[in-house]
């Protein structure tokens, strides 16, 4: 049995738990032999200081009591050995980032949502945060995977920008496909946007003969590193947008789980662009495994 992972969290908000996150958290610990570690965030500063408010946290408190209970019962009844569950109070993202530090965590399991128009943009949720800011990777699971009978992934995914740091994510990729016995699909995108205006027709041939030799190399080496681990393993260089041609990617080949590099952004960019993998993050109808790539420097906003 592969020990991948050692200790898998998943942070609960103390709703209809166990969530598709959990099962999955759940899932991934038994295949592994890991620890299942569950926290809930009591966000009190969210709460206005009025008569009455000790009452509301006192429930909410409770409510997280009763989440972790359930994730543990939950874990338990599927044969994990070893579960921990933590109660906390602070800024949620914050708080669960600190615990991945002290408890020296090797996966975070969350469960995510749609968002749409400026909220999307300007907010962020909890779920973002930490895929931004994480030193291990993050599973993001959107809460609608709620599907019944046994979880499976035959088929995984592994988008490259072709970028040196973008290696460790194919590594981890790769890792985590042997984990579970799935195929492998290499995608490069050549993004369209790429296109240099202002120039001859030829320049912009020189320009996309380029980017496609760069994603040849690059899937290249998602080739190699799959079948060096005795995996099967297709490639493919396409052109597009790069997170609508990895979701169209996804549906045409019924992949079951995307495993791919994030950048940590600061400033005006990450709330109007964001990176390639947020967006794939907030969209994708499957789950999406972000590996913070090297080099990449924390962002605890």
């Amino acid at each position: 049995m592969s020990t991948m992972y050692d200790r898998i969290l998943v942070p609960t908000s103390g709703v209809d738990e166990p969530t598709p996150a959990t099962e999955r958290a759940i899932d991934l610990a038994e295949r592994c032999g890991a620890a299942i570690h569950a926290i809930y965030v009591l966000e009190s500063g969210r709460i206005p200081i009025q008569d009455g408010s000790q009452y509301v946290l006192d429930e909410l408190a409770g409510v997280g009591e009763v989440a972790l209970e359930r994730v543990e019962e939950r874990a338990r009844a599927a044969g994990v050995e070893t579960v921990e569950t933590t109660k906390a109070e602070g800024v949620p993202h914050s708080e669960i980032l600190s615990y991945v530090d002290e408890a020296d965590v090797d996966l975070v399991v969350m469960g995510t949502h749609g968002r749409k128009g400026l909220d999307r943009y300007l907010l962020g949720s909890v779920t973002e945060k930490v895929v931004r800011a994480s030193p291990v990777p993050v599973l993001s699971i959107k809460r609608g995977d709620g599907s019944p009978g046994p979880i499976e992934y035959s088929d995984v995914l592994i988008p490259t920008d072709g970028s040196e740091g973008a290696e460790a994510a194919v590594d981890h990729g790769v890792a985590f496909a042997e984990t579970v016995d799935a195929d492998v699909h290499g995608l490069y995108v050549i993004d369209v946007r790429a296109t240099v205006p202002n120039v001859d027709a030829g320049s912009q041939t020189e320009v996309r003969d380029l980017l496609e030799a760069e994603g040849d190399r690059a899937t290249d080496y998602v080739d190699t590193q799959a079948r060096n681990a005795g995996l099967e393993v297709s490639t493919a260089v396409v052109q597009g947008t790069p997170y609508a041609q990895i979701r169209e990617y996804v549906v045409e080949h019924d992949v079951d789980l995307i495993a791919m590099g994030t950048h940590g952004r600061t400033g005006l960019e990450r709330y109007l662009l964001g990176s390639v993998a947020e967006k794939v993050v907030r969209t994708a109808d499957v789950p999406v495994l972000t590996v913070r790539l090297e080099g990449d420097a924390r962002n605890d906003e």
